[in-house]
């Protein structure tokens, strides 16, 4: 199973015939613009190319009124003077002879996709389409919008595949309020638009272009998990989550989230207004936002720090730039500088590189030949992997290894030593762009050094940041520069402690709930504030972890560094988990996580103590304004959020 891209290039013959300074930016270009950069990224011809279909009467009837459908069937036989006339009688919409064709055309990709992914011909898929569809509503067009084909999409999937559950996520620069109105009218679900007073089924939040993603996370994908573990009363229905920019829908505005931190920029008051609204309106609805209101605390709550971390460097930003380190440092027989006692060796951040620069290094390059690599020092039968997942069977030259295992101890052993030249063979191809991600064992007694040897090998090979996720009994190598090119995060260390801004360590959560509290409120917005080049997940000796969690962990931390995560395991561990590793790392989906549970009180405080630690120093996690609100539950944000309902 792969990725499919749905596309018909007939849907580019609609076009505005008159002048309306409204509706001219709706226009043939929005989307051969798309498709030509998907070709120029090489991203089109790695995907399972689908033609789209017209999408049926009765297919349109799932949402649309039978009235309505029929008006817009009559506009291809209309002049232009006619349909001048009734594309006024809607908001923000012109009709063309070809609209209902195009129309058709693009409710039916979605439809067409929904069936690839549902009967299992894909995984997962794109449908690049106009006219657009979500502000669409049951009997008028709006909004550049001709049929709903996301509404229809769903409306399909839960009447021919059966579905009971539908997250919708929503993005756009207005609000589409075309499926609120249409599923209000659902049975079987429910809208909430910034009111607690209905059944909590739709969230509405906004953001700004200054305002980064880990402040929106926390409250978006613990609804959509919570939703997916039926955290809810309600049996079947549809969530829809609507993520939008206040102001304007130029391209600047519209920044992937992998490069938001780029921008150097703390979450904006208007987009925590917005968040602190909808997580008091879906309180009542969510066992999870529920203990977070008793308890008084949310991820973005801010806990004034006890006493100054120690090498805190008070001026220090979000983006630290450390002092160039020259890679002979890093070599194997030599080692770093000792650290001096006037703290870390950084300086204050210089301009992040634009957001552009960051997709063209990391996320759009043209993928490996091979994109995971798994480095096994005996084959094991009993471990299934994916048919383009390859098995490593080179390893690095003899000499070479020996040299950087000659100031460990733990690496004198054969098979260690096996292990270690397998691990600097793949860490070698990811760094040279011949493979994307891997996955390599060590011997537990060999965890801790087999790590550091892959952190300074790393470095001194072309990382310039590294982000090192380390869980269970490994600690920090005592010899590891502190020069801001390593960011350690353990998870599994025997209490919360931030002995430095790039020094992290904190227990592991007893609950599920706790462990994705702590993913999406710690390790996320840190590892985004990094930016790290390369990502390093260690599961050491006593990691506690089952398959899906850390399944979970390596999918959330694939965003980062173009997808360069290298995961290291104990050869011990069960083929199972290598192999779902492996899945993830590919871009299947993560296993569930099983059923729903909510932080305990020890998680969350371990959580908040961190988190008040580390704000000074983290843009990321500069978000007071919820706390203040959650502390004051009486006070309402609403005096400068925009929630208007009949935006385009």
């Amino acid at each position: 199973m792969g990725t499919a891209l749905v596309y018909h290039e007939d849907m580019t013959a609609t076009r505005l015939l008159w002048d309306d300074p409204e509706c001219e930016i709706e226009r043939p270009e929005r989307l051969t613009a798309a498709l030509d950069r998907l070709r120029q990224r090489g991203l089109e011809q790695r995907c399972l190319r689908l033609s789209a279909r017209e999408a049926s009467k009765e297919e349109l009837g799932l949402v649309h009124s039978p009235e309505y459908v029929s008006l817009v069937r009559k506009t291809q036989v209309l002049g232009e003077e006619e349909l001048q006339a009734l594309s006024g009688q809607f908001d923000a919409i012109y009709f063309h002879p070809s609209t209902f064709h195009c129309a058709r055309l693009a409710a039916g990709a979605g439809l067409q996709l929904v069936d690839a992914v549902l009967t299992g011909a894909v995984q997962n898929g794109l449908a690049l389409v106009r006219p657009p569809g979500h502000h669409s509503q049951r009997a008028a067009a709006n909004g550049f919008c001709v049929f709903n084909n996301v509404a229809i999409a769903a409306a399909h999937a839960k009447q021919k595949h059966g579905l009971h559950r539908i997250l919708i996520v929503d993005w756009d620069v207005h609000h589409g309020q075309g499926i609120q109105y249409l599923f209000e009218d659902d049975p079987s679900s429910g809208c909430s638009l910034g009111c607690p007073a209905r059944s909590g089924w739709e969230t509405l939040t906004t953001w700004l272009p200054s305002c980064t993603c880990c402040s929106h996370w926390p409250l978006s994908l613990t609804l959509s998990w919570c939703w997916s573990q039926q955290d809810l009363t309600q049996p079947s229905g549809t969530l829809r989550g609507k993520c939008r920019p206040r102001q304007s829908a130029s391209p600047t505005s519209h920044i992937c989230c992998r490069c938001w931190p780029a921008a150097g920029s703390a979450p904006c008051w208007s987009a925590l207004e917005s968040i602190q609204s909808a997580r008091a309106a879906q309180a009542p609805y969510w066992k999870s936002l529920q203990l977070q209101g008793q308890c008084g605390q949310v991820l973005g709550c801010r806990i004034p720090p006890q006493a100054p971390c120690s090498g805190y460097d008070s001026e220090l930003s979000l983006d630290v730039t450390p002092v160039p380190t020259s890679p002979s440092t890093h070599s194997p027989e030599g080692r770093p500088p000792p650290l001096l006692p006037g703290g870390p060796m950084c300086k204050a951040a210089a301009p992040a590189p634009a957001p552009s620069s960051l997709l063209d290094q990391l996320c759009l390059c043209p993928a490996p030949s091979v994109r995971t690599t798994v480095a096994l020092t005996a084959p094991d039968i009993t471990l299934v992997l994916p048919p383009d997942v390859i098995q490593q069977e080179g390893s690095a030259l003899r000499e070479e290894t020996e040299a950087w295992a000659r100031p460990h101890e733990s690496l004198a052993r054969e098979e260690a030593l096996t292990a270690l030249g397998k691990l600097l063979y793949l860490l070698d191809g990811m760094l040279d762009g011949q493979v994307n991600s891997g996955i390599a064992a060590t011997p537990a007694s060999a965890a801790a050094a087999t790590l550091d040897v892959a952190i300074q090998r790393g470095l001194s090979h072309g990382a310039q940041r590294l982000l090192c996720v380390a869980l269970g009994q490994l600690d920090r190598p005592p010899d590891l520069a502190h020069d801001g090119r390593t960011l350690w995060l353990n998870i599994g260390g025997k209490e919360a402690a931030a002995l430095s801004m790039f020094h992290v360590a904190t227990p592991l959560p007893v609950m599920t709930g706790g462990f994705l509290s702590c993913i999406l409120g710690l390790v996320l917005p840190l590892a985004y504030g990094f930016q790290p080049d390369l990502v390093l997940v260690a599961l050491g000796p006593g990691h506690g972890l089952q398959g899906p969690h850390a399944a979970l962990l390596a999918a959330m931390l694939r965003g980062l560094a173009g997808g360069r995560v290298l995961a290291l395991l104990e050869e011990d561990s069960t083929p199972q988990l290598a192999g779902i590793l492996a899945r993830v790392l590919r871009g299947e989906a993560p296993p569930s996580l099983g059923p729903s549970s909510v932080a305990s009180p020890e998680d969350v405080q371990a959580l908040m103590y961190l988190r008040g630690q580390l704000e000074p120093q983290w843009k990321m996690l500069q978000v007071r304004l919820i706390a203040e609100a959650w502390l004051c539950p009486g006070a309402r944000l609403c005096h400068r959020g925009r929630w208007g309902g009949q935006g385009k």
